[in-house]
């Protein structure tokens, strides 16, 4: 269910932080591309045609016509792009977004080739958290891109545990794809990229206040925030590297999450009530940010961090007024 501005509901005093609390008591494990709190299934879905395989890196591709890439007028006309965990959820959407402004874009998942990706997206079977994996990607990219214009570091992965409880696998497992697997494609992908290259790293509004029982997910995204500063000094104006700091964003998971408050209708009234947006967010709404950081109209921004959550942390988390 989906949650459409406008709606209008009666306030119940149910709480967001008692909510993430019992999600995070229940221990859930979140071991997809691109799927946690920020990383939600959604976008556009075609069918695929499979052509153009390399098997050793299980790359795939429908070969997209470049000079008809530049002639479609879209932002992105002419330009390249690699988005990591492009399978579903936001890096999806944000595929999609590229695709229709005009670029030549490349994902890759764990994986194989989805069954719905459209015919002229490349495809690489990767496991970002393995250094000789992503110099295989590097190399697909070279080879069938050239020098790529947009890198977006999207996969991840959430595990619900408080410190005591996480397990040294754990940290192997959430810290290998979301900090390791983002510094590894940085560090392939840099020297690989035109004059002016953007650099967008998804990072998470669990990067800058924590969520309660996700210590190693938060971590993870205070250290993209700080990677993404980094890189934007050292490797400037070469490249040009922000992140995006997605809130709430709205399908299947979302709605899983609210699913175990005693009341869940109650819960997600209270939650949309606490965006000053008036609705929760949806993969297209961090595209569209993505689609202009990528563009040459941000040819300006480089070191930010921008956050997109409707407003939610923007008010103070107590508000009588609810109720």
């Amino acid at each position: 269910m989906r949650e459409k501005a406008g709606d209008a509901f009666t306030l119940h005093p149910v709480a967001v932080l008692p909510l993430r609390q019992r999600i995070a008591s229940r221990e859930t494990l979140r071991r997809n591309e691109g799927i946690h709190k920020d990383h939600q299934p959604g976008g556009i879905l075609r069918d695929a045609a499979r052509t153009g395989t390399d098997s050793r890196h299980g790359w795939q591709s429908g070969r997209p016509d470049p000079k008809q890439a530049a002639m479609t007028g879209g932002m992105l006309g002419g330009k390249t792009a690699l988005v990591t965990g492009g399978r579903q959820g936001i890096g999806r959407g944000i595929v999609d977004a590229f695709v229709a402004s005009g670029a030549r874009v490349m994902t890759c998942g764990r994986g194989g080739r989805p069954a719905d990706l459209p015919p002229e997206v490349a495809w690489s079977t990767t496991d970002v958290s393995c250094r000789d994996s992503v110099d295989g990607l590097a190399a697909v990219v070279e080879r069938e891109l050239g020098p790529l214009s947009i890198l977006v570091n999207n996969a991840g992965v959430q595990i619900a545990r408080a410190v005591t409880e996480t397990t040294d696998e754990d940290w192997d497992l959430l810290m290998g794809v979301n900090a390791r697997g983002v510094f590894l494609v940085c560090r392939a992908m840099i020297p690989r990229m035109s004059s002016g290259g953007s650099i967008i790293n998804i990072g998470s509004i669990s990067g800058r206040t924590a969520d309660p029982g996700l210590a190693l997910y938060n971590a993870s995204k205070g250290f993209v925030h700080a990677l993404t500063r980094s890189i934007a000094v050292d490797h400037g104006p070469a490249v040009r590297c922000n992140a995006i700091c997605p809130g709430w964003i709205m399908t299947g998971m979302a709605d899983e999450a609210f699913a175990v408050a005693d009341d869940p209708g109650a819960a997600k009234r209270d939650a949309l009530a606490r965006h000053p947006a008036g609705r929760f967010g949806q993969p297209s709404d961090i595209a569209a940010l993505a689609v202009w950081l990528g563009s040459d109209r941000s040819a300006f921004a480089t070191g930010q961090c921008y956050v997109l959550d409707g407003g939610l942390t923007a008010a103070s988390p107590l508000n009588p007024g609810l109720f």
